[in-house]
């Protein structure tokens, strides 16, 4: 063989021509694996096409759940964060109970946009919503409660004592000398 000659005949010595070039159809004879399908995507017949579908719902059913249970998490955490900052008003406590407030009202917010990849015909967001709306509510509860223990609430009477009118005088006093 002279350098530089192909092997087959295709000018590279490491080229490998693949093609069958036999009469004898014996690629044929051999069956296909299980599981394969010489059939192309788009003569998929409607069954399988409809448990797809039917299984992509509930996949997405499954998610807007997890993704609605997810503020619960968020609540047990916030709570402790708050029990561990105390009933004395600092900086801590009032950026614990500033972020517990935020970021309910923020979720609230966002709802549509939370659940927005979970939309589908087969698939019933309300539930998922109003579990994710109800943990949301109870987060910024606890963080009213939190600024009540604080005192940062005005709930009692002596915190509106300046707007009150000054009250009428009940007893006068008469009667004793007068110095000049």
């Amino acid at each position: 063989m002279d350098k530089g000659k192909a092997v087959m005949g295709t000018g590279r010595r490491w080229a490998v021509d693949f093609s069958d070039q036999s009469t004898v159809p014996s690629t044929r004879d051999i069956l296909d694996p299980p599981g394969f399908s010489r059939a192309s995507p788009e003569q998929d017949d409607s069954a399988t096409s409809r448990q797809k579908k039917d299984a992509e719902a509930n996949w997405k059913l499954q998610k807007a759940w997890e993704v609605a249970q997810s503020p619960f998490k968020n609540l047990m955490m916030m709570g402790f964060m708050m029990w561990m900052a105390g009933n004395t008003v600092h900086l801590f406590s009032i950026g614990i109970t500033f972020s517990a407030l935020w970021q309910p009202l923020s979720a609230l917010q966002s709802v549509g946009k939370i659940f927005e990849p979970f939309k589908d015909n087969k698939v019933e967001l309300l539930m998922p919503k109003l579990v994710f709306l109800a943990l949301n509510l109870g987060g910024l509860a606890l963080g009213i409660w939190k600024l009540n223990t604080l005192g940062l609430l005005p709930t009692h009477a002596s915190d509106w004592v300046s707007s009150l009118p000054p009250p009428q005088e009940v007893e006068h006093s008469g009667g004793g000398f007068v110095f000049h």
